[in-house]
């Protein structure tokens, strides 16, 4: 449970920090942030993971999404773990949406991938366990939310952990890696050619196995954005939802894209979304 200091700012009353500690679950050292809001000061407080997306690490949401305010405002902590294993010894892809920074919050069974992707572990386990132990986190009241990739983690490992969560987010959420380019790629390579194994990681299919929550989900997505058609395909989950009786509300926003403009267009919506169940 011991993790090293990288930095630790002042923010909005409370902390933003930058932490790096040595991952049994990855085998390499791995990296989050955490914002610990001023009502730390007077006991544990609830905690908002948040998971990025393809390309990412902990720095991106921390730096761009612009959360730290109205988390200070609302008492919730903020964690950003990496959205891979990454090292010298850890293998990679050439291309951007498999390896590093694409660990697609699953446990990997293929070799050589096997050995260190085990994002799924090191999300719902080993970093919760850290942070338990070392900061004013209150455990009893988690939420997640998470971007692309990441909201396709936010969305299965809450469906897969409803006695954890109590809240659940996405912006553009990958809802059905089973039936998309980038989620094929990377169950694939990670799980293998099964695809009765892929149901797990898939957040319509795991709805349409029976796993629904009572909890709404919230997600965002803007019609500008380039991945709407191919990758993405809200209008699956939602189409899940209704069949499982799956609480949703699913906004669709003209002009918006899949960047971070639009994340913190909208990030004050999901942390007060994420807050009324929390607090």
């Amino acid at each position: 449970m011991s993790f090293e200091v990288i930095s630790e700012t002042a923010c909005f009353g409370g902390t933003q920090g930058y932490y790096r500690h040595a991952s049994e679950t990855t085998k390499c050292d791995m990296r989050f942030s955490v914002f610990t809001p001023p009502q730390a000061k007077g006991g544990n407080v609830p905690v908002v993971w948040y998971l990025s997306g393809l390309t990412c690490t902990e720095d991106n949401a921390t730096v761009k999404a612009g959360f730290q305010r109205v988390a200070a405002e609302l008492g919730l902590m903020i964690i950003c773990p990496d959205t891979s294993p990454r090292g010298d010894d850890v293998p990679d892809d050439e291309a951007y949406d498999f390896g590093m920074g694409a660990g697609f919050y699953v446990n990997a069974t293929q070799a050589p991938w096997n050995t260190h992707f085990h994002m799924y572990d090191y999300v719902t386990r080993e970093l919760p366990a850290l942070i338990s132990a070392n900061f004013p986190a209150d455990m009893d009241r988690q939420g997640i939310t998470g971007h692309s990739m990441g909201g396709h983690g936010a969305l299965t490992i809450f469906l897969k952990n409803r006695e954890t969560y109590k809240s659940v987010s996405a912006f553009a959420p990958i809802v059905s890696p089973m039936n998309c380019p980038w989620g094929e790629k990377a169950l694939t390579g990670y799980i293998g050619t099964d695809r009765t194994a892929w149901a797990d990681y898939d957040a319509c299919a795991l709805l349409e196995n029976g796993v629904a929550a009572n909890a709404e989900i919230l997600i965002d997505q803007g019609l500008a954005d380039n991945f709407l058609e191919g990758q993405l395909k809200p209008e699956l989950f939602e189409a899940a939802c209704e069949k499982a009786g799956q609480k949703l509300t699913l906004r669709r926003h003209a002009a918006y894209d899949h960047s971070y403009f639009f994340i913190s267009t909208f990030i004050e919506d999901h942390l007060r979304h994420h807050a009324d169940a929390l607090t």
